[in-house]
């Protein structure tokens, strides 16, 4: 319903944000050459040999011996660079490209790898523990996206966002609505919606982790809920 596009937050500690371009990068090369991007059907081997299967990472069942291609520890990261479809990509890649750089530009280059990689590892294993005995497998982004709106959060509530609205009406808000509009669907998807289509526990973990990670990492100097009353941006002290 609100999509992020854009939003009006200046780099202050880093020049370029190397890691969030690297991430989104990673993430369409990976889709169209290992998954098969360009095919309709999603790539099965892919998602079983790379995808986190709950099953599998709290040793309920082992995966048949032609899709065990890693341990299952390691499917707790590389399940965040493979997707379900184009809209499955494209909709966390925009808010990487959105959130990433400033998320980045606060914890800087190797931290916000880092970040990034704990948020989607969290979220994973707060997802197969929620459902332990699912053979279904996880893929997707979006607990480190999840992580980033919690950071993002913490940081820039009141920095103003381009949204698009039904993916038709650009809108210009600040950014603790949409988000917040978010966190509160993910809420209710965990509560009441009923629907097992969606990995909402993997949100959830990444979100919380974001938000205390971004706590005990971010640069020195680096404030949090800056709130300004023209929604723009406040100024980080010298560091």
């Amino acid at each position: 319903m609100l999509l992020p596009i854009n939003d009006d937050n200046p780099l202050e500690g880093i020049t370029h944000a190397y890691v969030t371009w690297a991430l989104i990068a990673a993430n369409v090369i990976i889709f169209v050459l290992v998954q098969h991007g360009y095919r309709a059907e999603i790539d099965i081997a892919s998602a079983f040999g790379f995808g986190a299967i709950p099953a599998v990472v709290t040793h309920a069942a082992v995966l048949p011996a032609e899709y065990a291609r890693l341990p299952a520890e390691l499917t707790l990261v590389t399940y965040m660079f493979l997707h379900g479809g184009w809209m499955h990509l494209a909709g966390n890649m925009a808010f990487l490209w959105v959130f990433g750089d400033n998320v980045e530009d606060a914890l800087g280059h190797a931290r916000f790898l880092a970040f990034y990689l704990i948020c989607g590892v969290v979220g994973g294993l707060a997802y197969a523990y929620a459902v332990p005995d699912s053979a279904a497998p996880l893929v997707g982004a979006s607990a480190g996206i999840s992580g980033l709106v919690g950071a993002y959060l913490m940081l820039h509530p009141n920095v103003r966002i381009w949204v698009l609205v039904f993916l038709r009406v650009p809108l210009r808000i600040p950014a603790i609505w949409p988000l917040g509009a978010w966190i509160a669907f993910q809420l209710w998807s965990v509560i009441g919606s009923g629907d097992q289509d969606t990995a909402w526990w993997a949100h959830i973990g990444g979100l919380l982790t974001g938000a205390v990670l971004i706590v005990v990492m971010r640069r020195k100097g680096v404030p949090l809920w800056v709130l300004t009353r023209d929604g723009t941006p406040e100024q980080h002290p010298p560091i």
